[in-house]
């Protein structure tokens, strides 16, 4: 159908109470993948390309591929720069044809976060593209910070932003022990911020419930990275031990990879859209 920004997809997925998918990809597998699902549940969605691939010329190089297959898919198909940590990840995203960015400043004080988020949303608005920024902060392999209410308008404000992550208990990777869901917070952030779409990092693993119940209350996009990516590592191992040693060319091979993707992605995709 087309390439699109996220701002052509994501307010009305808000108004509607449901969500837009956004899977991480590295490769051409995996961005089939994504494309596949969307084209089999009729839905827009977000394929996202993670910031350490921008420090190298691995996101540029891949540009022309995901262009390629978000132009000629059947449904509105964004590209985004997840979780971008200058504004030279923003510059680079933008020049290769990246519809939008994030620019993740959630470790840094609030006002320098606001800065840098604002100038990486003036630079996306410039090229007509769109822009994520995160306040609070949720966790990597650190300790998360839970959004407060006042500080996400007073962000929202300064920065405009097109969509806003916040933090509410998730986390990113695979979760030790099961994740607090504040939900309330979520709601209270929604409230404040009626028309701006909110965004759940660490999607993966998180209770179906819970997603479920914040995608009620502003959620409209919702990062997977972890699993989707896990299936694909399990999908090719089962596979090369199916060969058992046996040739087989690689685009054979990574046919029923690309499927065992696709039906993951298409099962949460039906999630957020509420089917």
């Amino acid at each position: 159908m087309a390439l699109v920004t996220m701002n052509e997809i994501l307010p009305q997925a808000r108004k509607e109470k449901r969500a837009v998918g956004a899977f991480n990809v590295a490769n051409y597998e995996t961005a089939l993948a994504v494309i596949k699902a969307a084209e089999a549940e009729k839905s827009p969605v977000i394929i996202q390309v993670y910031d350490r691939l921008f420090d190298s010329y691995k996101a540029s190089d891949i540009a022309g591929m995901l262009l390629r297959l978000a132009r000629r898919a059947d449904q509105p198909v964004a590209l985004h720069l997840d979780h971008g940590t200058s504004l030279g990840h923003a510059a680079v995203a933008l020049h290769a044809g990246y519809t939008s960015v994030m620019l993740d400043g959630s470790r840094l004080p609030f006002a320098e976060n606001a800065a840098v988020t604002r100038t990486a949303a003036e630079l996306a608005h410039a090229a007509g593209c769109s822009a994520e920024g995160e306040i609070g902060h949720v966790a990597q392999g650190d300790e998360t910070a839970l959004t407060v209410v006042s500080e996400a308008v007073e962000f929202a404000g300064i920065t405009g932003v097109d969509a806003l992550a916040v933090s509410i208990g998730t986390a990113h990777g695979y979760y030790k022990d099961a994740p607090k869901i504040d939900v309330e917070r979520c709601k209270e952030i929604a409230e404040a911020l009626p028309d701006l779409p909110l965004v759940l990092h660490g999607g993966s693993g998180t209770p179906l419930e819970d997603v479920r119940a914040v995608i009620k209350n502003g959620i409209a996009k919702v990062n997977i990275a972890t699993e989707f990516m896990d299936t694909y590592l399990k999908a090719s191992r089962a596979e090369l031990e199916r060969l058992d040693g046996r040739f087989l060319p690689v685009d054979k091979y990574f046919d029923p990879v690309v499927d065992a993707c696709a039906a993951h992605a298409a099962r949460l995709i039906r999630f957020f859209a509420g089917k």
